[in-house]
């Protein structure tokens, strides 16, 4: 680390381009199922299954990514996540069918992983007090304000360009990136000792986590009680196990377990996956309103601009209300909002009209309560981070966004799609906003019960430890 350095708003606008990426490949691809499927001439099982690897792969290899950060620099692991967004979005751009498809969001997983936990290091490292959370703000406006954004443009584009061009964009953001960030100088921890990374975990935890991916996605395709699905999920649950007790027997582990010894952090990283899983919340609204109501992926979009509008607006006011009141009532406030939001989307049986205009508000609430629930939550976490594993831990607390996403979005499809091909879609799409209601209610719950009330106000004593630089 270079002394002294300060870091500079070009930085932080790097970095937000380089989030946005990953929501641009992310967000972007559920609004066009319709196209994509219809250009590329694939069934819709496929399609679901490329939307969540890349949130499973990001999941899967997030932690590692960011303990890998701290040991050997978290620039270089930026600088490789914009690299592999690069070459994952080139092979969606020349997809002509699954194959390519499938292996660009795998790549994008990856790049995912080393994007989040990496920048968030890089914030926490030159950026102190106010003007961390001010950082942390904009970090959020692209993290989840991106989602809105790109909701929004992903339908756009792919109904007036053409839905290769999302990505074409995609590439274009991660350049930008790479030029913005050039001048950061690098940041890693404190080591003592030859670095050693934990690679039987990280087996154990991807094996675990592709099989209860694979239960959720494709449970009903191979039937619910037959032997490959029981085995499956047998393979989760033991794996699970497995790896918590390997890990906490391990020196060099993947997951310090010791970090949700903080009740903050932990309060902060549950609720964060519980309202990531209320993602699943687009893809059924999304679908719904294009199969059930015949929108375009276009009109689609629109139905979301109050939930990009909102989400922008509320990000700043979450910020200035966690320095003034901390971050458990924004947070609380900010996961009442979003439930109530998506509650109003599973009102199905209203007629037409009415529906557009109660989906229209339910989104703009949805974005409402995300904007003041994102910088107090991050903010919570990075404080209360060690210094030393600030990597790891935004690493964990961004696997959770990650697999919350993923695991919400997989079961919300799987009700959806179950119940509609029973022929109701109505009762389909009530079904799986339910789903994500009841996310909504446990990470408020997890919030309220963890999360002390003076977490992040201006002059209280952050409990992590000092930042040790390290000299490059």
């Amino acid at each position: 680390m270079e002394a002294g350095y300060k870091g500079t708003n070009k930085m932080i606008i790097g970095i937000v381009f380089g989030v946005i990426t990953f929501w641009l490949f992310a967000q972007a691809m559920v609004n066009v199922v319709p196209a994509v499927q219809k250009d590329l001439g694939i069934s819709l099982g496929p399609i679901n299954v490329a939307i969540s690897l890349t949130a499973l792969f990001s999941g899967m290899f997030i932690v590692a990514a960011g303990g890998i950060a701290d040991k050997i620099g978290r620039k270089k692991i930026t600088n490789l996540g914009l690299v592999l967004s690069i070459i994952g979005s080139l092979c969606l751009v020349l997809a002509t069918g699954s194959v390519l498809l499938i292996i660009g969001r795998v790549i994008q997983g990856l790049s995912a992983a080393c994007i989040m936990p990496a920048t968030i290091a890089l914030i926490k490292e030159y950026f102190e007090g106010a003007e961390r959370q001010r950082a942390l703000s904009y970090w959020s406006i692209g993290s989840w304000g991106g989602s809105g954004v790109c909701s929004f443009a992903g339908g756009a584009i792919a109904t007036y360009m053409g839905w290769k061009w999302i990505f074409i964009f995609s590439i274009i953001f991660a350049l930008l990136a790479l030029w913005l960030i050039k001048d950061t100088p690098e940041s890693k921890a404190a080591q003592s000792g030859a670095f050693k990374f934990d690679f039987g975990g990280l087996t154990i935890f991807a094996i675990t986590m592709l099989a209860l991916n694979l239960v959720i996605t494709r449970g009903k395709d191979f039937g619910w009680t037959s032997l490959l699905t029981l085995g499956l999920a047998a393979l989760t649950i033991i794996g699970l196990l497995v790896f918590i007790k390997v890990e906490k027997n391990r020196e060099h582990a993947l997951i310090d377990f010791s970090l949700f010894k903080n009740k903050p952090y932990t309060g902060a990283t549950v609720s964060n996956f519980l309202l990531n899983a209320i993602a699943g919340t687009l893809v059924v609204a999304n679908t719904y309103v294009q199969v059930g109501r015949g929108f375009t992926s276009f009109q689609s979009g629109m139905l979301s601009i109050g939930y990009l509008v909102a989400v922008l607006a509320m990000i700043r006011v979450g910020e200035k209300i966690l320095q003034k009141a901390g971050a458990k009532s924004p947070m609380i406030w900010g996961a009442i909002i979003t439930t109530v939001g998506v509650g109003l989307m599973g009102l199905t049986f209203l007629p037409d009209l009415s529906y557009t205009v109660v989906v229209f508000i339910g989104f703009a609430l949805f974005g409402l309560g995300l904007g003041i629930y994102a910088t107090p939550s991050t903010d919570t976490a990075v404080t209360n981070a060690p210094s030393n594993k600030v990597g790891e831990a935004s690493g964990v607390y961004k696997m959770a966004s990650s697999l919350g996403g993923s695991f919400g979005v997989a079961i919300s499809a799987a009700v959806y799609g179950a119940i509609a091909a029973a022929g109701n879609i109505d009762v389909a799409a009530t079904a799986g906003i339910i789903a994500n209601v009841v996310f909504g209610i446990l990470s408020l719950l997890s919030i309220m019960t963890m999360v002390p009330g003076n977490a992040g106000k201006k002059g209280t004593k952050r409990t992590s430890p000092a930042p040790t630089p390290v000299s490059e």
